[in-house]
């Protein structure tokens, strides 16, 4: 069943997105993640649970060259992604699976991503354990936001199967549950990179972007926090700079 949608600009207009009018909204969250991808022209990257392509887009849209696939459990959203490709005229780089993270290999391998057939992953996965916090009774906001302790190992695990070695995986997640993203790394990851997000100047930060190499061996470095606001209020200079103008971030230095 079709759902009503709505078109909104991000990177300061140039990117358009189809989107749910209800339900998970894109925010900051992907433009973030797609600046500290270190994604390079002629490298293949997934951007796994995409919803309707924010990052993976804007990704494609910051490096020329790169190839996109957004891989979604939702058909619908799937669909907007593949629209939203087709928008901004990156459908020659950015095509679109509809395939559940968790999927057996054989099902991503039938997809063309088959195991080490990659150089990047960027995911943005659902960072709210229902059993801590409450869940939103939308159901597409909720598949978005609301994943329980073991999902995360999940996705890593996938990420992992899909990158070649020493290729990077780019995430996003709660600054409160960095050690759980480090523990779910440490099997297949090294050379662990962390920003932490802040809201404001002197504010605790609310997210950490983490760049992880898979077989890396370079010791965890924490990186100067990204401040989104400044003192009154008014977005920061750096935060303009990557939110509308489309700067790359640290993280996306190798």
């Amino acid at each position: 069943m079709s759902v009503e949608v709505t078109e909104d600009a991000a990177l300061g207009g140039r990117l358009r997105l189809k989107q749910p009018k209800g339900g998970h909204r894109v925010g900051h969250d992907a433009i973030l993640l797609a600046a500290a991808c270190p994604a390079r022209a002629g490298e293949r990257a997934v951007d796994i649970g995409a919803g309707v392509g924010a990052a993976g887009l804007a990704l494609a849209f910051r490096v020329e060259g790169t190839e996109v696939v957004l891989v979604e459990v939702d058909a619908e959203l799937a669909r907007l992604a593949a629209e939203n490709a087709q928008l901004n005229g990156l459908s020659a780089r950015v095509s679109t699976v509809v395939l559940d993270v968790a999927a057996p290999p054989r099902a991503f391998a039938a997809a063309q991503l088959g195991p080490e057939s990659v150089a990047r992953v960027l995911m943005n996965p659902p960072f709210n354990d229902p059993a801590r916090q409450r869940a939103s009774p939308d159901a597409r906001r909720r598949l978005a936001h609301a994943g329980s302790g073991a999902a995360l190992p999940v996705w890593i695990k996938t990420a992992a199967r899909l990158l070649r070695p020493r290729g990077t995986l780019t995430m996003i997640w709660r600054a409160d549950g960095l050690a759980d993203v480090l523990q779910a790394l440490a099997p297949a990851f090294g050379a662990v990179a962390v920003l932490p997000v802040h809201p404001g100047e002197e504010k605790a930060a609310i997210r950490v972007l983490v760049r992880a190499t898979k077989a890396g061996r370079a010791p965890l470095a924490l990186l100067p926090g990204f401040v989104l606001n400044d003192r009154s209020g008014r977005p920061t200079a750096q935060a303009e700079s990557v939110l509308r103008a489309g700067a790359a971030l640290p993280l996306s230095e190798i």
